[in-house]
Order: C-alpha cells, then sequence, then structure tokens
C-alpha cells in the first residue's frame, strides 16, 4: 500500500517514512503543501498523512483542493494545534480522520488501518482468500493453522493484491501503490517477488492462489488457488 506523507517537519516526516516502511508500505514525503498537492495529482495513493501547517499550501487548502479535484483518497490529518475549531475545520475541508501531535505511533497506524479499510466496498479487518488470511494489523499471514513469514515488502505487495482479491491488477499498478516514488529499477521486480510470495504461499501447501493473467496482470483467486 502505498502512502503520502505531507510534513514539513524533517524529523517528523523522516520518523514517519521510516516506521511505515518497516511496516511495509511505500511511503513518498512531500515538504510542503505545493509539493503535496502535485505528488497527490501524479500518483494513486492510498492514503495521504497531511500536516496541517504547511509551507506555500496549508493543509486545509490541500485537503479541499483534493476534493474539488474529486480525488477521494483517505486523507488522515495531523497538527499541533488541539482545538475543536481545527478538528472541525479539517474534518468539513474533506478530511477523513484528525490526529494531534504528539501522538503515539501506534495509535496513527492503527487509524491509518482503519481508512484503508474504508476506502474499500469491504472492510474486513483481516483479509481471506479460501484458507489464506493476512491480518493487516499483526502482519500475520497463514495458510490454515500454518503461519508463513514474509519481508516487509512481500508482505505489502500480498496485502495489495488481497485487497483486490479476484480482481486483475497490472504490473504497473503494483509498482504505483508497493514501491515508493523514487523506485527506477527493473519493472520485472514484480515477477521476482511474485515467485518469492508463490514459494511461501502456495508451493508448500500445493496451492495457485496467483494467478497470472497473460498479458494483463496477477490476481488473488478468492477461494485461495
Amino acid at each position: 500500500m502505498r502512502i503520502l506523507v505531507v510534513e514539513d517537519e524533517v524529523t517528523m516526516a523522516e520518523s514517519l517514512r521510516s516506521g511505515l516502511q518497516a511496516e511495509g508500505f511505500a511511503v513518498d514525503v512531500a515538504p510542503d503543501g505545493e509539493e503535496g498537492l502535485w505528488l497527490a495529482g501524479e500518483v494513486d495513493y492510498d492514503a495521504i498523512i497531511l500536516d496541517l501547517m504547511l509551507p506555500k499550501v496549508n493543509g486545509f487548502k490541500v485537503c479541499r483542493t483534493l476534493r474539488e479535484r474529486e480525488d477521494w483518497t483517505p486523507i488522515l490529518m495531523l497538527t499541533a494545534k488541539d482545538g475543536h475549531l481545527d478538528e472541525a475545520e479539517g474534518l468539513d475541508t474533506g478530511a477523513d480522520d484528525y490526529l494531534t501531535k504528539p501522538f503515539a505511533f501506534v495509535v496513527l497506524l492503527a487509524r491509518l488501518r482503519v481508512l484503508l479499510r474504508r476506502a474499500g466496498s469491504e472492510r474486513p479487518t483481516i483479509l481471506a482468500a479460501g484458507d489464506l488470511t493476512l491480518d493487516p494489523a499483526s502482519h500475520d499471514v497463514q495458510r490454515g493453522e500454518s503461519k508463513i513469514d514474509l519481508t516487509a515488502r512481500e508482505f505489502s505487495l500480498l496485502e495489495f493484491l488481497m485487497r483486490r482479491v479476484g480482481e486483475v491488477v497490472s504490473k504497473t499498478e503494483i509498482m504505483s501503490h508497493v514501491w515508493d516514488f523514487n523506485f527506477d529499477g527493473d519493472p520485472n521486480i514484480v515477477e521476482v517477488y511474485v515467485r518469492s510470495l508463490r514459494k511461501k504461499i502456495d508451493v508448500p501447501f500445493d496451492r495457485s492462489s496467483i494467478v497470472t493473467i497473460r498479458g494483463a496482470g496477477y490476481k488473488i483467486d478468492k477461494d485461495g488457488g
């Protein structure tokens, strides 16, 4: 899942980047509202973490502009201000949730997961395809009763596919959601990670849950293969 962090405090921005990447997210950071708006227009993000007090264009204006563009990407607004009027204005301009600094990263992560669930047509806390299950909060992946250990990137790829269970997703879509804006490597990296996932979630269980659709991309079989 790909997240845009719009935050001008360097320490906070890097802390969010490293924490979210450790959880398996692909993360892009914008240091001001102007760049945040540009990135949001260029990339299909799964969620945006948006500071209120930003250089050039403040968070209220960024949020309002995105909604005027009919961009409904979930937005979690951050602010050092602690006031009901600021919270109300943030929500009224289109933010989906609001968090006052300082905050615990675990709380931000939990709220982000809620927004990601809301973004889909269904909102399960645990994703499933047959007996293959993935818990985004605990990072547990299981095939039946068997636990499966994945790297952060493998987990992110599997989560992206399982949030679209039964749907065909292209390599380009996968790249745009699982790798960040700075990645300029070989697009065949997707095939490498799909192959690695299959060795862990399919081969040991004699399953074929990740299906290749020639010329189109990949999908997770809704029955888990």
